[in-house]
């Protein structure tokens, strides 16, 4: 029998930590967080996002940190092997695929985005932003470095093609450093710079004035207000409740699958309880104070309250790639804050980058015993032929489509997935000593009942409520314009075909550990 690869590990508790915080805290952060909070009742949709947090985000966060660490303990870095671990059953190491696939599928989207906070950071240093002369510009700009259009700014894909190698590039050798070297290293590094850049931020948002002398209330004041003074008729609204909720699950980065990789690199006495909620609480604060300070209260200062809602609703891209540069544009110093606005981003971005793309890597390595570098050089290879379809065809549908699949569907399925087989397969007594095992931080007794009833209740809502809503008419292709849906269906086949590799190379494993086990 080949010898096993020694296990990985977290040099320190703040490691883990910020590796699991910054996992967590990305652009959904910065960009998403006010969108949603501006379109769904101001203050009002903070009523059910709390509410969320406390029923769904921290306990999926304390399920997954559970699980990771059990899995871990057993030898299993990934979900297939840690679902086979909790249901012995052979559906169980198919169904924890889903944790490999989803973050693969978000990754080779997510890391060409990625790669345009770091080009943006480049042209907001060069001058290059600050010197457009509206947002019209600013738009021409985006859409022809996207390759979406031929203009004055960009002929061809080149300096988005160079940026994104070089992005691609920089995750891998972080991957390739290792937990301890690599990505606990970064996360030290980049966690404080990220927050050092946002309170710069912050302070610069707060104390500036009114810019239009003869409109005196359009200014940051009233930009606080118009996000947080509550609406309350927006809480009649079911579609509130199901953003709050989304939101949650999406920014803390549960079901996804990248905390259960993280937490196996844990020891076994290793407290879960009050790191998961250190976590959880770094992002929230990353999120709800940072995140809904910036963007919204200056836009309004800039646009007033008129045109705020049709910048609100204009979504995260146009937000963060066309309004801020051009807000900042018009600010003193706006090329030096344009920077610490992209760099901020980037880094956030970075962050979440890594731990997405390390499920695969750790599959591969413990799984079929391949050291990591070349583990990381095999899933490198593979992510960058999966990334060109959302380069060249970006305005095809593309994007949506793996963010549907990758970004949307799997998160909520794994998530309801794995709630249910934790606190009902598993068993409710043993998860909760699961949980307790080590910590320092005693629970409260309700969140065993929330855990076991509430929480997979909730998330069976949301899955249920999402797929009438909006999930089945995008399964049925019902809004694909004509000329797009080649594209989507060779998006979809090739999707399919990445997740059957992926339960090929699960079922080579599974026979071949229980050859090893002996059983």
């Amino acid at each position: 029998m080949v010898e096993k690869l020694k296990k990985e590990a977290w040099g320190s508790k703040l490691g883990v930590i910020l590796a699991v915080a910054g996992s967590a805290v990305g652009l959904g952060n910065f960009l998403r967080f006010p969108v949603q909070a501006a379109n769904n009742g101001g203050g009002a949709f903070m009523i059910p996002y709390f509410i969320s947090l406390l029923l769904i985000g921290i306990p999926m966060m304390w399920i997954e940190w559970a699980i990771g660490r059990y899995g871990g303990v057993h030898g299993h870095t990934t979900a297939p092997g840690m679902f086979n671990r909790l249901w012995n059953n052979r559906l169980g190491k198919y169904l924890g695929v889903i944790g490999v696939f989803g973050p693969l599928v978000i990754f080779i989207y997510y890391i060409y985005i990625e790669s345009w906070l770091l080009s943006y950071s480049f042209y907001s240093l060069s001058g290059v932003l600050t010197d457009m002369p509206d947002r019209e510009s600013m738009a021409k700009f985006l859409s022809a470095y996207q390759g979406l259009e031929s203009n004055a700014y960009f002929h061809s894909l080149v300096p988005a093609y160079l940026f994104f190698f070089i992005t691609l590039g920089l995750n891998f050798f972080i991957i390739f450093r290792g937990v301890t070297k690599g990505i606990e290293k970064l996360c030290k590094f980049a966690m404080p710079m990220l927050f050092l850049a946002a309170f710069v931020l912050l302070i610069r948002v707060v104390t500036l004035d009114a810019p239009y002398p003869d409109k005196p209330d359009w200014n940051i004041l009233n930009g606080f207000g118009y996000l947080w003074n509550p609406d309350f008729s927006a809480l009649l609204d079911a579609k509130t409740w199901l953003a709050a909720a989304g939101q949650i699950f999406f920014t803390l980065s549960v079901g996804i699958g990248v905390i259960l990789t993280y937490a196996s690199y844990l020891r076994k006495g290793d407290d879960i309880a009050l790191s998961g909620l250190t976590a959880a609480s770094t992002n929230e604060f990353a999120e709800v104070i940072l995140g809904g300070s910036i963007i919204i209260p200056l836009a309004f200062a800039f646009f007033g309250p008129d045109a705020m809602r049709e910048v609100a609703a204009s979504g995260a891209f146009n937000l963060g790639f066309v309004t801020m540069p051009f807000i900042f544009s018009k600010i003193s110093l706006g090329a030096l804050f344009s920077f610490l606005w992209f760099f901020l981003l980037f880094l956030a971005g970075l962050t979440s980058s890594i731990s997405l793309i390390e499920p695969a890597v750790a599959f591969i390595r413990d799984d079929f015993q391949i050291e990591r570098r070349k583990s990381a050089m095999i899933v490198g290879g593979v992510a960058f032929i999966l990334c060109q379809p959302a380069i060249f065809f970006l305005g095809h549908g593309v994007l949506d489509e793996l963010d549907f699949w990758g970004g949307t569907f799997c998160l909520v399925l794994f998530g309801t997935i794995e709630s249910i087989l934790f606190a009902w397969t598993f068993g409710i007594d043993r998860a909760w000593n699961e949980i307790h095992r080590g910590a320092q931080l005693h629970i409260p007794r309700v969140y065993k009942w929330i855990i076991k009833y509430i929480t997979p209740a909730f998330l069976l809502v949301i899955l249920g409520t999402w797929i009438m809503q909006q999930g089945w008419s995008t399964m049925i292709m019902e809004n694909v314009k004509a000329e797009d849906m080649p594209y989507v269906l060779c998006t979809r086949i090739g999707l399919l075909i990445l997740f059957l590799v992926l339960a090929i190379l699960v079922h080579i494993w599974h026979k071949k550990f229980y050859q090893e086990e002996g059983k």
